[in-house]
């Protein structure tokens, strides 16, 4: 298989799972600006949206979406856990998770990462986004994870779409105008994942150390 990627941006989650599970995965990086592959492949002609990250798991089936791509990779390891068993209530409470990533935390980003281009509508865009985390620092309360006292994709998720943000303890890599001093419990949770191996082994990688 082979994953496609840009540093620091949302494909760094299937990275972390991929090291999570121990796969034999190809990382294939992407220029953002050209959609080149480093061997000068068109990546168009893998994701014909042209964002990342793409799954490709044999030639013609690939799979584009970040939720789909870390559900499938977890299915492949069950015994790894990271993803709890299809048709389970807390396998719908996971893709619970990962749809509000989606939709309120990695697209509430855009705004603030092209705040030029979004004018005004950052003014709107910015309390929401800072709701949403405000609110996932209180389900952190009194959990180590997103559900509950183990690791999920879910984690790695958030942790990828964090690292956009600003914070005293996170190094940012998009320094979107977001931050997140004041959420200690979001604190000890980041800290937390940022020290699993598989995470630093993908950070190290993907030079983002």
């Amino acid at each position: 298989m082979n994953l496609y990627y840009i540093p620091a941006s949302c494909s760094l989650c299937p990275h972390i799972v991929i090291n999570e599970l121990g796969l034999e995965v190809e990382l294939i990086k992407v220029d953002y600006t050209t959609h080149k592959t480093e061997s000068d492949a068109n990546y168009f002609d893998v994701n014909s949206f042209g964002y990342v990250p793409a799954l490709e798991i044999e030639k013609g089936k690939v799979l584009r979406e970040g939720p789909a791509i870390v559900q499938y990779l977890a299915d492949l390891k069950p015994e790894r856990k990271l993803v709890p068993a299809n048709g389970t209530f807390e396998r719908y409470q996971l893709q619970e998770w990962l749809s509000f990533l989606t939709s309120e935390i990695h697209k509430g980003y855009i705004p603030l990462l092209y705040a030029r281009l979004a004018g005004k509508y950052v003014d709107t865009a910015k309390p929401k986004l800072e709701r949403r985390y405000e609110w996932i620092n209180e389900q952190l309360a009194d959990r180590l994870y997103l559900m509950g006292d183990s690791f999920s994709v879910a984690d790695a998720y958030l942790f990828a779409l964090t690292g956009w943000g600003q914070a005293s303890w996170l190094k940012s890599y998009y320094q979107a105008d977001i931050h997140f001093d004041n959420l200690d419990n979001l604190r000890a949770w980041y800290e937390r994942v940022r020290e699993r191996p598989a995470v630093q082994k993908a950070l190290e990688a993907e030079n983002l150390i």
